[in-house]
């Protein structure tokens, strides 16, 4: 970075997360800060000395002390775009830096703002989430980090290797749009999964390859339709038993009715399993043709129902 800068050229670090620290907590006793409405740990924010909920926008002042034991030894764990930016300027002083992540382009214009003033060179590192993925043409970026590149690759999600594959190789293509070349450098703690080595290699062919082969294993798209059914309740009470209630009815329904190829997965909580005030459960569907139990038998208006859904989150 610093070889980069003193050629006069411009460098993208990129981190898919907000904040600057995703963990907030007491050391004595080990109260953890979460979102009321959400369950959700709420994420640090430097910049107004708040906590933040990312999935409603929940917003509280940061304590001074712990709120169950009174104590002061408040914590906070993990990194997001704000604490990157804090430790960039304070390794080399005097760097120009900018972010772009929802927090600094929540005003009209604000984007149109932050890539003038990058593209004129105002700035000498641009540092952001995936909002820098796509559509930037910056011929001074020869240089692009990519920090914690594994952070979302092992979610419980079908899809979470292509959706790391896919940012990551947008992301790396910010470098090296002019003359000047580029080198991308990506940061992990798993060198040696197929999705890194892919995007590493920009290897699409690669990934698709192995992606399928892992799919297919599991009984997921393309090779088998998947349905996800969710109910959601003011309380994890009613919300846990309708959902174990209307698994029960599927089970039935396809060892009686000759839905044998179908696959019932559940209930189980959704991984948010608490957004907005509502608790989740979820129940999947996978088979050649799932769909078909759900017509002959619908669901009440108690469901949300998606076919092949882009997240299963």
């Amino acid at each position: 970075l610093k070889t980069t800068l003193e050629k006069n050229q411009q460098a993208i670090l990129f981190l898919n997360r907000r904040g600057s620290a995703t963990y907030v907590f007491c050391r004595d006793c080990g109260y953890a800060l979460r979102c009321p409405r959400c369950e959700t740990s709420l994420t640090a924010h430097q910049s107004d000395n708040s906590l933040r909920c990312h999935l409603c926008g929940y917003r509280r002042n940061t304590p001074q002390t712990c709120p169950a034991c009174g104590s002061n030894r408040i914590r906070q764990l993990g990194t997001g775009t704000e604490q990157v930016e804090s430790a960039l300027q304070k390794l080399l002083p005097g760097i120009r830096t900018m972010r772009w992540d929802r927090d600094t382009t929540r005003t009209k214009g604000a984007h149109w703002e932050i890539m003038e003033k990058f593209s004129s060179h105002q700035a000498d590192v641009l540092i952001g989430t995936q909002m820098l993925a796509k559509g930037l043409d910056l011929p001074l970026v020869t240089l692009v980090g990519i920090v914690l590149a594994d952070s979302g690759l092992h979610l419980p999600d079908y899809r979470a290797a292509e959706r790391t594959f896919q940012v990551l190789t947008q992301v790396a293509g910010r470098a090296g749009r002019s003359p000047l070349g580029g080198e991308v450098i990506l940061q992990t703690f798993d060198p040696e999964h197929y999705v890194i080595q892919a995007a590493a290699g920009h290897d699409y062919q690669d990934f698709y390859q192995q992606e399928l082969a892992h799919r297919q294993e599991l009984g997921y798209p393309p090779f088998l339709k998947l349905i996800r059914l969710e109910t959601r309740a003011a309380s994890s009470e009613i919300a846990e038993k309708r959902a174990r209630g209307y698994a029960e009815v599927l089970r039935g329904w396809i060892q009686n009715e000759g839905y044998h190829s179908s696959q019932l997965v559940g209930p189980t909580p959704a991984y948010f399993r608490k957004v907005r005030g509502e608790w989740r459960w979820q129940i999947l569907l996978k088979g050649p043709n799932p769909i078909a139990l759900l017509q002959n038998h619908p669901p009440g208006p108690d469901w949300i129902i998606e076919v092949d859904p882009p997240a299963i989150l």
